[in-house]
Parts: C-alpha cells; sequence; structure tokens
C-alpha cells in the first residue's frame, strides 16, 4: 500500500467524522429539539426542577445523582485506560518520526496523525468525563438540601445549570468514545478506517443523536 493511499485513507476517515459533526452542528442551531441533547437537557432541568419542589425527595435526588456519577466515573476510568494504552503504542512510531526527521527523512506518517488523534479523542473523553463528575457532585450537594430552605432556593439556579452541565459533558465523554473505533480500525488496516467510520456515524452516532419522538414533542411543547 502507498504511502498516498494510506493519507487518503486517513483523511476520508477523520473527514468523515468531521463532516457528521459539522452536520449535528448546524441541526443543533436551526432544529435542536431533533437531537438527543437537546431533549435530555431539558428533561435534566425539569428533574431538578421537580425534585426541587417535593419535599422528601432529597435522599432520591441524591440517590439518582450518584448513579449518574458512577456512569461517568466509568466513562473516565475507560477513557483513562485507552490512554495508557495509546501512550504505549504511539511511543514507538513517535520516537522513530523523530529519527527519521533528524536523519533528514520522513518525519510524520498516517499512522502516526491517527495515533495521535486517538490520544486526542481519549483524553478529550477523560476531561469531558471528569467534568460531568465534578458537576453531578456540586449538584448532588444542592439536592441533599431541604427541599424549601433558604439555602436550598438560593442554589436553585446553579443546580439547574450543573445538571445540564454534567449531562452534556457526560454525553460528550461517551462521543468520543464511540469516535475512537474507527481510528483504531485504521491503525489496524488503513483501508478498513474510512469504512468503519460510516459504520459508526450511520449505525451508532445517528442513533446516539436522534431525540426519541416523545422527547422531540416535549421540546416542541416547551
Amino acid at each position: 500500500m502507498t504511502v498516498t493511499t494510506t493519507w487518503l485513507a486517513a483523511f476520508a476517515t477523520v473527514a468523515t467524522l468531521l463532516f457528521y459533526e459539522a452536520a449535528v452542528l448546524l441541526t443543533q442551531q436551526r432544529k435542536p429539539e431533533r437531537l438527543a441533547r437537546s431533549a435530555h437537557a431539558l428533561l435534566r432541568e425539569e428533574w431538578f426542577a421537580a425534585v426541587s419542589s417535593h419535599p422528601g425527595s432529597e435522599i432520591l435526588a441524591v440517590q439518582t445523582l450518584r448513579n449518574s456519577l458512577m456512569s461517568a466515573t466509568m466513562t473516565a476510568s475507560t477513557a483513562v485506560l485507552g490512554l495508557m494504552g495509546t501512550v504505549t503504542l504511539a511511543a514507538p512510531s513517535l520516537r522513530s518520526s523523530l529519527g527519521d526527521a533528524g536523519a533528514g527523512g520522513l518525519a510524520f506518517t498516517p499512522r502516526l496523525a491517527l495515533e495521535l488523534m486517538l490520544m486526542t479523542l481519549l483524553f478529550a473523553s477523560l476531561v469531558c468525563s471528569a467534568m460531568a463528575v465534578r458537576y453531578y457532585n456540586h449538584a448532588s450537594f444542592i439536592c441533599a438540601m431541604p427541599v424549601g430552605s433558604a439555602p436550598r432556593q438560593r442554589w436553585s439556579a446553579s443546580g439547574t445549570a450543573y445538571v445540564r452541565r454534567a449531562g452534556m459533558l457526560y454525553s460528550w465523554g461517551l462521543r468520543h468514545l464511540v469516535m475512537v473505533a474507527p481510528i483504531v480500525v485504521f491503525i489496524v488496516h488503513p483501508l478498513a478506517g474510512p469504512v468503519a467510520a460510516l459504520v459508526v456515524v450511520a449505525a451508532v452516532l445517528r442513533s446516539f443523536d436522534r431525540a426519541s419522538s416523545a422527547s422531540a414533542a416535549s421540546s416542541d411543547l416547551a
């Protein structure tokens, strides 16, 4: 396989993911009710408003946030393990490229480029998941305050913002993990990368981003 073919496969793999993300961003601006992230953000806000209006729901609210916090923790742990493995995988290629550059040879290969992208995706997943844990943690303190108390009322707006941000960050953490798949497939065999990217976009991310009919209807009513 020629270097040009490998570069084209790398470009096609990355371009497929970027094109889909651009399409989702455009949809987010024009018709946010069609996306699950918008519907779920509204769901979390309404959940927080509901538990904040019913005395005695403090324990239930904290337990719900604990479950969400554990999910974000698992995502962060997975990203850390993947990042450690990717660093081990990319280190020989990076050293080889630096050595070739010093000798006047080719310093940057498609494989190294995708390995660095793999590290970037995993690190982004780790950061998003860790930040989601942070916001869920803050929200749990607010939800643990007695409903109707002055501190609860004072921090209510912050609690709504925290659960919304935490959910969005958790979603991005999962999203970055899903995007890892085509990159790994490319490293195994470059020509399989674009195919894997198309499969991930069509079979996984589209389902991940599509709002259910019920949530879309709720968004329209809101």
